[in-house]
């Protein structure tokens, strides 16, 4: 009879406002810095879906940064060769549809990690699998926290209250504005918008992020 599954002490999923937002960079930028200060730190990447010859994949930028392999941070039977959503990925390369709780039993971690973090694809409600998103893989995988990746630029205010409509209910989430100049007063304006008037948790570092997710 087999023990109880592994897990990170706390799991952390990344998502963003949309498709090239910053998430790898985030995540990897995050792990780097947690290792360098002797956090055992992991990242995974259930399933990728990318164009070939387009440079590293996700899953390699996140394997450089925590010192693991690849194929550990996303399966290799879940790399699709296709600039598509996952599961039409999946379909287009006439690969067998694949369900939430197939990547949620393929996210494995070594032992004793402190701090895992899971990134999705695309937006929170892209999809990610035959049923489901990137909302329902935090809420079966029981995330300890979420961080949503945004642009600084216009559309920003709207596209994360947007997201956070769906990702607020499932743990507590930080808004991560990516690009943030605060000489740029658009810039400043949606971080003070977000920040005080609706109330949400924003930084703008790494060094701000892993204050929220590792406080001292």
């Amino acid at each position: 009879m087999s023990g109880p599954a592994r897990r990170p002490a706390r799991l952390v999923v990344v998502t963003g406002t949309g498709t090239g937002v910053g998430k790898t960079w985030w995540t990897a930028a995050a792990a780097s810095a947690l290792r360098e200060r002797g956090v055992r730190v992991a990242a995974r990447k259930p399933v990728q879906s990318y164009a070939p010859g387009d440079g590293p994949t996700d899953a390699d930028v996140l394997a450089a940064a925590t010192g693991s392999e690849p194929e550990a941070v996303c399966p290799r039977n879940r790399w699709y060769q296709v600039a598509m959503a996952p599961p039409m990925a999946a379909d287009a390369l006439g690969r067998p549809p694949f369900a939430v709780v197939d990547l949620c039993r393929e996210t494995v971690w070594p032992d004793a990690i402190e701090i895992g973090f899971v990134e999705g694809a695309g937006g929170p409600r892209s999809p990610l699998a035959a049923d489901g998103d990137t909302v329902d893989l935090a809420a079966a995988l029981a995330a300890d926290a979420i961080v949503l990746v945004a642009d600084a630029g216009l559309g920003t205010v709207n596209a994360v209250r947007l997201a956070m409509g769906v990702l607020a209910p499932v743990a507590p989430v930080t808004v991560v504005l990516n690009r943030y100049d605060g000489a740029d007063e658009l810039h400043r304006r949606n971080r003070a918008w977000l920040a005080e008037r609706d109330g949400f948790t924003v930084v703008d570092t790494v060094d701000g992020l892993l204050g929220r997710l590792a406080p001292a």
